[in-house]
């Protein structure tokens, strides 16, 4: 995530694709474990030895921590390491190793919905718990040279982010496979070969290294401004700070002990249960995950319940509005709209097309849900930009002359008021002692942007290099907003951004030139670039209030970046060797915003000519309605916007069905019963069971995949048919 959030970006979804906002599952992971009163740690009481429950365990350590007001105070003894040696070679290891089992995750969730929640906490829990681990081994054997630290803590949980957000900003579950053969062959526009590239594990490489960094040099020079000057929140980056803070203290290192093993536990159940699902998947339609739950029907409408542990762990960590929001988009889809459409075959469309072709029903699921998601992203898009500038008009004409620190590079003797707070005060000081050039950050998006401009146009011919030089002329600015906004509400607009880019340089290139390409490739090159300043910036702020450098969160940031670019396209690449089948419709893996991007770019370039009848009047009318509900969401105050249904959400399952919308609300299920039967260890502990149910299943994903590649198939399929199929079956085989 979520990524809304959308990653780092967690996001209703930043990239496109769907990212759950870190925003929204702050509520259910981060501040719910940062709380160190956090919930379910039972300890002895020194007097009697009698075992506290976890209740007055979560009181016993909220009244320490409320007793003590300030959190620095709590590490004042402890010194602050410099900012190379919170670089360290373990951090590094350790980041590499999570990196890896993130992408996993988020390639496999990106290629099948789209949606991904937040992984910080489960990213911030084994972080901590290998290095732990790693330094009590090393002091037993009187080895231990550096203590782990909070700060190394920010570093990996720094690294591991950025490299496994590059699964997500990188497009290839959106822009990038949909410039795919197999995703343009699904529509019988812009499918030529000016319009199509194919992935290589080189050019996808070459791409990510060229676009992924300078979203990083971006916004540097205003990283005292935005985190000191108007003290932005960054919600997601303080609630990955309390987290961190939380686990350095005796009370939370027990706790984060104890989310690691229920976390572990869960883990295993998960991927031994993906791999007992694979021996009934020998062909097409089998196995358990096309179980027809609620009858044949219902199945042919996609509704059923798919065994999937992934998506019930997503259930647990999204808010329970968004998964009833998934669930009456399906509903008034599947349950409604499309039977009601098939119903006009042969008249508003011909009778004999394919189920697959976007000229019959499959273009009303397509392009309704475009106009849903256009309508969300606009509107969001207005309200943050107004957030945005209404916030920074306020802060030039009203902030205290006073209390405006220098933002320039001299070091010698930064301004701190002596009005802040202990904790401020001291965080201030750590923050603007270890300064990054604003020449330095000026000259690498420059070098950057020049080797870019040069390098872009031999990889995608169709992306000129002047259409290069306007994107990065103006992509600071946008990365500004979206880094102030970001710091405002938490949402990441840079999907939003991107969208723009498909448009505006998909029609500037035309329908002759390669339009279609030109504008997926323009919209990974913005989109990559306004995430990862975001990013960064919520990095610096949870670097601010854990005392990490700006230096090595930057230096964190770019080796993230780095390992990213080289992970994700081959865990991508591992994905596209073994499953023959990726990106077609029905399939194991649909990527179903791959089909949703191509065809933003072709309506950007050709326009609505190509869509069935009464599609375009449908459009219109879903694209209101997204702006209505929203416009009413906002005006009737959050407390009854609870209750009101989000549009993005509700338009994902118009092109998927109700399947895993069934399985989030299943998660929420078990979340609400839990909470009810154990409030305490439901907050403590729900977090880190979803995750371990997310993790399992998607590292499954590895085992299976080189066992796809390796021509080994399960050996029985299992599947379900009608009592009149059947008895035909029975005939045939006796026959």
């Amino acid at each position: 995530m979520a990524s809304f959030t959308r990653r780092s970006e967690s996001e209703r979804s930043d990239s496109g694709v769907w990212k759950i906002s870190r925003r929204y599952s702050e509520r259910r992971s981060a501040y719910r474990e940062i709380k160190m009163d956090t919930h379910g740690e039972g300890k002895k009481d020194g007097d009697h030895g009698a075992t506290v429950s976890a209740e007055e365990a979560a009181a016993d350590q909220k009244k320490g921590f409320t007793e003590t007001s300030s959190i620095e105070e709590i590490f004042a003894s402890k010194a602050v390491p410099t900012w190379q040696k919170q670089l360290t070679l373990r951090a590094f290891v350790v980041s590499f190793v999570l990196g890896i089992l993130f992408t996993f995750i988020v390639m496999k969730l990106n290629l099948t919905t789209g949606i991904i929640p937040s992984l910080n906490v489960s990213a911030g829990l084994l972080g901590f718990f290998f290095v732990k681990t790693w330094t009590k081994l090393l002091e037993k054997a009187g080895m231990l040279r550096q203590p782990f630290t909070r700060q190394e803590n920010t570093v990996i949980q720094t690294c591991v982010v950025a490299s496994s957000g590059i699964a997500f900003s990188g497009g290839f579950g959106s822009y990038l496979f949909g410039m795919s053969e197999v995703v343009a062959k699904q529509s019988t526009e812009a499918n030529d070969a000016q319009n199509i590239k194919n992935p290589t594990l080189g050019w996808m490489i070459g791409f990510l290294f060229v676009v992924s960094f300078l979203g990083l040099f971006s916004v540097v020079p205003l990283r005292k401004i935005m985190v000191i000057d108007f003290k932005l929140i960054y919600p997601s980056g303080t609630a990955t700070a309390h987290l961190i803070n939380s686990f350095h203290t005796p009370q939370g290192a027990k706790l984060a002990k104890k989310q690691v093993s229920a976390l572990g536990k869960f883990f295993s159940f998960s991927f031994f249960w993906g791999f007992f699902q694979w021996f009934f998947t020998a062909g097409d339609g089998c196995g358990f995950v096309n179980f027809p739950t609620f009858g044949l029907k219902a199945y042919d409408n996609r509704f059923y319940f798919d065994f999937s542990a992934t998506y019930v762990g997503v259930g647990m960590i999204c808010p329970y509005l968004i998964n009833i929001s998934l669930l009456i988009g399906a509903i008034l889809s599947w349950g409604i709209m499309w039977p009601l459409i098939d119903a006009k075959k042969g008249s508003w469309y011909p009778a004999e097309l394919s189920s697959s072709s976007l000229h019959g029903l499959q273009g009303y699921r397509v392009f309704i849900a475009i106009a849903m998601i256009l309508g969300d992203g606009l509107y969001n898009f207005f309200k943050v930009l107004g957030h945005t500038l209404f916030g920074l008009y306020h802060q030039l004409q009203h902030k205290d002359s006073a209390s405006v620190l220098s933002v320039s590079d001299d070091r010698s003797s930064p301004v701190i008021p002596q009005s802040l707070s202990y904790d401020d005060q001291r965080r201030t000081q750590l923050f603007l002692k270890d300064q990054i050039p604003t020449w330095f950050a000026i000259a690498g998006y420059v070098s950057i942007a020049i080797i870019s401009a040069a390098t872009l146009p031999h990889i995608f011919p169709q992306l000129k290099w002047y259409y290069i030089v306007v994107i990065y002329i103006t992509a600071p600015t946008l990365a500004f907003c979206n880094a102030y906004g970001c710091g405002l509400t938490d949402w990441s607009l840079a999907s939003t951004y991107g969208k723009l880019a498909i448009f505006t340089i998909g029609a500037w290139a035309g329908a002759s030139h390669g339009g279609v390409l030109a504008g997926l490739a323009a919209c990974g090159v913005m989109m990559n670039i306004v995430s990862t300043a975001s990013d960064l910036m919520q990095d610096f702020k949870t670097g601010y209030m854990t005392l990490a450098s700006p230096r090595s969160m930057f230096v964190s940031q770019v080796i993230g970046t780095a390992m990213g670019c080289i992970i994700s396209p081959c865990v991508f690449w591992l994905f596209y060797k073994a499953f023959k089948d990726l990106g077609s419709p029905g399939s194991e893996y649909p990527a179903p915003y791959a089909l949703v991007y191509r065809n933003m770019s072709i309506l950007g370039v050709e326009g609505f000519s190509s869509l069935p009848k009464h599609c375009l009047t449908l459009c219109y009318a879903f694209f209101a309605a997204a702006i209505v509900i929203n416009g009413i969401r906002d005006l009737v105050g959050k407390k009854r916007a609870n209750f009101i249904p989000l549009p993005m959400a509700m338009a994902i399952p118009f092109y998927l069905g109700a399947y895993f919308a069934i399985d989030m609300c299943v998660g929420s299920l078990i979340l609400f019963v839990w909470q009810k039967t154990n409030r305490a260890k439901a907050d403590a502990f729900g977090p880190a069971v979803a995750s371990g149910l997310i993790c399992g299943d998607g590292i499954w994903t590895l085992p299976s995949s080189i066992l796809a590649l390796a021509g080994v198939n399960p050996p029985i399929c299992m599947k379900f048919l009608s009592s009149g199929m059947n008895a035909k079956v029975d005939d045939f085989l006796a026959s």
